[in-house]
């Protein structure tokens, strides 16, 4: 490859318009002869337009026989680039509705020739005026659950002018997601793989406040948001089971007598409940949550030395607190452990799980 203006640029379009076509000739003007767009089962009546978008110089149109999502098209011209481009260090996605000038596309072009072993993003700007409502919110909204959930800082989570380098995409054919969520699960393979992401600015362009966005607002979020359902699963989950043994045992241990200072049978019900829970915990964090890569041992006892810690902290506190101000044991206990496990997941996720595999590239 003699220069970025050979990376091929990928166009995944679903009952595209007349927009599709200005892009792929302003693309040609400026000298970017590798276009690849997936037809994703737009039908018939399309047929015309692709056919166009065909005799476009430099631009190869794949086809879907019937709508399989943005996640599948992706994969389809990630498969074809690598075939047929193997010389290029990577791809440039974009959407085919307007939103990605040609320049902003060549700029994550040059990106990725500057940093070939980087994830690019194109990356707006959500405080520029008449972006629409709803990008606003979900933009800004699924930013701050990336930053705590995953140790992802980005400041567009949802863009889909992306710069992919080769490598990445051998690893993103693997991954799950056929629609809109699979740009959130590849984020996600970042972090599994430690591959850096660079940011560049790009202009904030909505054309009819995004109208003609095929994005579901309450579909396609719900399936972005559920990408997240394991992280809220293993937290939930052994939450629930480690109030519920702390009550049962709390219930058959209470003494008769009056509340003092220190409660024997509150630190023995914490230490009880916490046991049973943080194997539980450990057991799902381990391959489903974090997908840790390195030995059982190494992170088991990592995750022990957090969870004895975490365990005399809660007792602590409880205790200290009911000897206080009384009260119910578990509905103390409650707002403590909420705090520990805001502290205990960050080192968990940083610390405890941090190991990562390694891509093949």
């Amino acid at each position: 490859m003699s220069s970025y203006y050979d990376i091929p640029v990928i166009i995944p379009a679903y009952e595209p318009d007349e927009k599709l076509i200005t892009l792929l000739e302003a693309l040609s003007r400026i000298r970017i002869g590798r276009v690849v767009v997936v037809d994703d089962g737009s039908g018939e009546a399309y047929g015309e337009l692709f056919a166009r978008a065909a005799a476009v110089p430099g631009c190869a149109v794949l086809r879907h026989a019937v709508n399989l999502g943005k996640g599948r098209a992706l994969k389809t011209a990630f498969n074809y680039c690598l075939m047929e481009f193997g010389d290029a260090c990577g791809c440039v996605t974009a959407d085919s509705d307007g939103q990605h000038t040609p320049e902003d596309i060549l700029a994550c072009m040059r990106a990725l020739w500057e940093h070939p072993r980087s994830l690019v993003l194109g990356c707006r700007d959500f405080d520029a005026p008449k972006v629409p409502a709803r990008s606003v919110f979900g933009n800004k909204a699924t930013r701050q659950v990336f930053r705590f959930l995953l140790g992802i800082s980005v400041s567009d989570t949802q863009t889909g002018l992306r710069a992919v380098p080769a490598f990445f995409m051998r690893e993103l054919m693997q991954v799950k997601g056929e629609r809109f969520e699979y740009e959130t699960n590849m984020l996600i393979e970042t972090k599994n793989l430690n591959i850096p992401i660079v940011e560049v600015p790009v202009r904030t362009v909505y054309i009819e406040e995004n109208r003609t966005s095929h994005f579901h607002p309450v579909r396609d979020s719900v399936r972005i948001y559920l990408v997240f359902g394991k992280f809220l699963f293993s937290s939930l989950s052994s939450s629930v089971l480690d109030l519920l043994l702390f009550h049962l045992f709390c219930t058959l241990r209470r003494p008769v007598d009056g509340r003092v200072l220190f409660v024997p049978y509150i630190v023995a019900a914490t230490v009880f409940a916490r046991v049973i829970s943080a194997v539980y915990n450990f057991f799902i964090n381990y391959r489903l949550v974090f997908r840790s890569e390195e030995k059982l041992a190494v992170t088991a006892g990592r995750y022990f030395l957090l969870a004895v810690c975490q365990m005399l902290c809660s007792a602590f506190l409880v205790n200290l607190l009911y000897g206080l101000i009384g009260g119910t044991e578990v509905f103390i206990k409650m707002p403590v452990d909420i705090l520990l496990f805001f502290i205990s997941f960050v080192i968990q996720r940083e610390f405890v799980y941090h190991g990562k595999r390694t891509s093949a590239g």
